[in-house]
């Protein structure tokens, strides 16, 4: 068993690299930045209205893994490692950036001798006597897994972490800011309460994960540490994000989309509808769909609306504050981010706009109500060649 795991992490290394995802919302950045139309005036967000009349609530801006992920290849700088993603120091981090972070996101595992950990990759990679070697992080138990990485115990040296990139390519995980790896308890305990918790449950489509372990994270741990924090339950795995719902009722469930921008044996997993039949079946309370999927199908927004579900976002895109304002506008409820502090003062600008419109942008009467009805100091040319703009970097 311990060789074909070890042929497997050995195949897995050698797996030849592939073509790079375009990175999107760089794209976006450099369109906008070149072209001659005027830079657009954000703002009305936070108290806007639906199409009903109803006060809108504020966006809900939540930090991805913390700080946001260490994208170790990207041609961006601030995405590629300022802080070691998913832990304390990344969380609070995030929680600490701007006062409108209300969440922090981070991916759950559970370990060999089942304690929930925090970590994102399927694998975890080390380098010793210029070998590299992988492990499946839901095979070690909690010393081995606490064993990577720098060590809270200054006097330990931890093995180094290498990280394995969708193209192949295996990288030393550097940062600028160190941090050790943490157990789901640890974060419970040691981060700023001030901020709620999004969960996403990590599951191998390779493995299958028994009721136990689910109950497992549920009781010994969320019941018993939450103490009163805000927790959002996730899962891009149907079945499981239907069994967490059935174990308990305290805490909303969301379910994890691609919404078709990937596809997957699993047709729950392929469409916004598919997602949309499923929430409603199984008294889940939201979607998290990838950006792209809503701005290619807006009006997927509002049906999920309608069908009683809140919807957050994530993806590059949401990097952008011009098109996390368009989402708002399409009734979006919250946008798992990156560059957290940027997003969070543009999302904390929108309110300040809402609530002091600027009197050169419109006349008294559009001013006053734009102030009522918190809508965007967009002008019409801007407006539409941001959202005729969004969508073919999308495609």
């Amino acid at each position: 068993m311990a060789q074909r795991k070890a042929a497997r992490a050995a195949a897995d290394a050698a797996v030849p690299p592939a073509m790079p995802e375009p990175d999107i919302a760089a794209e976006l950045h450099a369109l906008v930045a070149s072209s001659t139309f005027p830079a657009p005036c954000i703002g009305g967000a936070a108290a806007a209205r639906d199409d009903a009349g109803r006060r809108r609530p504020p966006l809900v801006v939540i930090g991805h893994r913390g700080k946001g992920m260490n994208a170790l290849a990207s041609p961006d700088p601030r995405v590629r490692g300022d802080v070691r993603e998913n832990t304390l120091r990344s969380l609070n981090a995030a929680a600490a950036s701007h006062p409108t972070v209300a969440y922090v996101e981070f991916d759950v595992q559970v370990t060999k001798d089942g304690c929930p950990v925090i970590f994102h990759d399927n694998f975890i990679y080390t380098q010793e006597n210029g070998e590299i070697s992988g492990r499946r992080v839901t095979e070690l138990h909690l010393d081995e897994f606490l064993s990577y990485g720098p060590q809270r115990n200054q006097e330990k040296a931890g093995k180094p972490l290498l990280r394995k990139l969708k193209d192949g390519r295996i990288l030393k995980w550097d940062v600028q800011k160190e941090d050790a790896l943490c157990t789901l308890r640890e974060a419970f305990e040691g981060v700023d309460r001030r901020v709620g918790f999004n969960v996403e449950l990590k599951f191998d489509d390779d493995l299958a994960y028994t009721e136990e372990a689910l109950t497992g994270v549920l009781q010994a741990v969320v019941f018993e540490h939450a103490d009163g924090r805000p927790v959002i339950f996730s899962s891009f795995k149907p079945d499981a994000a239907l069994l967490i719902r059935k174990l308990q009722d305290k805490y909303p469930v969301y379910f994890l989309t691609n919404g078709g921008t990937q596809i997957y044996a699993d047709p729950r997993r392929n469409s916004l509808e598919e997602a949309v039949r499923l929430c409603v079946a199984g008294s889940l309370q939201g979607i998290v769909s990838e950006v792209r999927a809503i701005l290619r199908q807006p009006a997927a927004a509002a049906k999920i609306k309608e069908a009683g579900l809140s919807l957050m976002t994530y993806g590059q895109l949401n990097n952008v504050p011009e098109v996390v304002f368009v989402q708002h506008l399409l009734g979006v409820d919250g946008v798992i981010v990156d560059l957290v502090r940027e997003i969070a003062e543009a999302v904390s600008a929108f309110s300040a706009a809402a609530r002091e419109p600027s009197p050169e942008s419109c006349g008294e009467v559009e001013r006053l109500e734009t102030a009522a009805a918190g809508t965007p100091s967009f002008s019409p040319r801007e407006m539409s060649f941001l959202l005729r703009l969004i969508p073919e970097l999308v495609q």
